[in-house]
């Protein structure tokens, strides 16, 4: 008893910060000395394959019943500090992506994928350990959606692609830990928190206009043993070589509900789907046809699916944002028009205040419902204003940073033509990560 408290207090950030530790990547990437560089290798998704060869997804153990988290316990006022675990967790991911990440983003978005070491590296941070309890192989004790928003946010600074394929397995993980029974978390669970992480994406979106999560046509039939899918998925980051799916289809009359999928099944056939933005995340189609599948939670669940994932969202596009004004403003001051920089011009410097300004309300309100869902409180409404913010402002300021660059930004000599196409994913977006 007295060890466990004694662990519970350590808490969090160092159990993911051990983690790393014992794992190859510092001595592999130099962190510390910043002595060496990634090496990114280009391989494209082919147009159409079969689903990926998967392992064997077998319950090693038999749960008695499935573990949940508890919900975080509120400090009794309003105050949206993250707490010492989260900024040790945080300072990490940050040194990742900037070290990583941003350097290897041209290469990532041009190849269209992110580069295996990179996605190698990313699991060895644990990222796909942030929901999942300890008991089960994780790293925490009570919910931790806030971690969740801050890891994406830190991770989308060095580049939102390939945040989005790295976080891919992690929406998967997380869904499984809060929603899945005792025989799916025995399952897959292992597999997620062992040192080979599979890859896996959260499929809501449909390829059709004016897509609503709540009225999918991909159709889940009930059978004797399980359910038969058919549909096809849209935006699936990694589509080609994850190993299991969680689909989002239509339960009869019942409500739109969560379902998983192994990818070597006959009937899962994959589609590249190239995009204008998140070219790293490798994005497809999946492809259903009588796919064998088992429930996951219930239509109430899938609601605060949704929610967690477009509160995902919000949090990556703080992160990419922030990487626009981080940008800019040096920018203006050290560019010159006329004998003096630009950012001498009220047009200018308005432009970029308005950037940070509306930087500021994103992050309020996201940090709001996720601080919100942590504890185990109603958060749609949060959700809700955060999404409609960080939607449109995300837009704006991708629009506003190429324009404050002039004919730079048109260029892909500098990254901020590619946050503006990332960040105009926010607004279409649904499933993917998860929080």
């Amino acid at each position: 008893m007295q060890e466990r408290s004694r662990r519970d207090a350590i808490g969090m950030g160092v159990a993911l910060l051990n983690r790393l530790a014992r794992s190859r990547a510092i001595d592999r990437l130099g962190w510390r000395k910043q002595t060496e560089r990634v090496v990114f290798e280009a391989t494209k998704t082919g147009f159409r394959t079969a689903g990926a060869l998967t392992r064997s997804f077998t319950a090693a153990s038999k749960l008695a019943k499935p573990s949940r988290l508890p919900a975080a316990k509120g400090a009794g006022r309003f105050d949206l500090t993250p707490t010492d675990d989260q900024q040790m967790v945080v300072g990490v991911v940050t040194e990742f992506a900037a070290e990583v990440l941003r350097p290897g983003a041209p290469d990532a978005d041009t190849a269209s994928t992110t580069d295996a070491k990179v996605l190698a590296q990313s699991a060895e941070l644990g990222l796909s350990l942030i929901e999942v309890p300890e008991e089960l192989g994780g790293i925490v004790t009570e919910r931790s959606a806030m971690t969740g928003v801050l890891v994406a946010e830190a991770m989308a600074h060095g580049d939102m692609g390939q945040a989005v394929a790295c976080l891919a397995p992690a929406a998967v993980s997380t869904a499984i830990s809060l929603w899945g029974d005792e025989t799916q978390q025995a399952t897959y669970l292992p597999a997620f928190t062992g040192e080979s992480v599979p890859a896996a994406a959260l499929a809501i979106v449909e390829p059709r206009p004016l897509f609503d999560p709540f009225a999918l046509t991909t159709r889940a039939t009930r059978q004797r043993t399980g359910h038969l899918l058919n549909g096809v998925k849209s935006l699936v980051p990694r589509g080609a070589e994850a190993e299991v799916f969680v689909i989002a289809a239509q339960l009869e009359d019942q409500g739109p509900a969560l379902f998983l999928v192994e990818s070597d099944h006959p009937g899962v056939t994959i589609e590249a789907e190239p995009s204008m933005g998140l070219r790293a995340a490798s994005l497809s189609r999946v492809l259903l046809e009588d796919v064998p599948a088992v429930q996951l939670g219930t239509s109430e669940d899938y609601t605060e699916c949704v929610r967690l994932s477009r509160l995902g969202w919000c949090a990556l596009s703080l992160g990419t944002a922030k990487a626009v004004l981080d940008y800019v403003t040096p920018y203006v001051n050290e560019r010159t028009a006329f004998g003096e920089p630009i950012s001498h011009r009220q047009s200018v410097a308005f432009m970029v205040a308005n950037i940070g300004i509306e930087l500021e309300g994103m992050r309020l309100v996201t940090y709001r419902a996720g601080s919100r869902a942590e504890q185990g409180l109603p958060f749609a409404r949060e959700v809700a204003l955060a999404r409609r913010l960080c939607s449109e402002k995300g837009m704006q300021i991708g629009t506003d940073g190429v324009q404050l660059l002039g004919g730079h930004g048109f260029v892909k000599e500098h990254p901020v033509e590619r946050w503006y196409r990332d960040l105009r994913a926010v607004g279409v977006m649904e499933g993917a990560v998860l929080v």
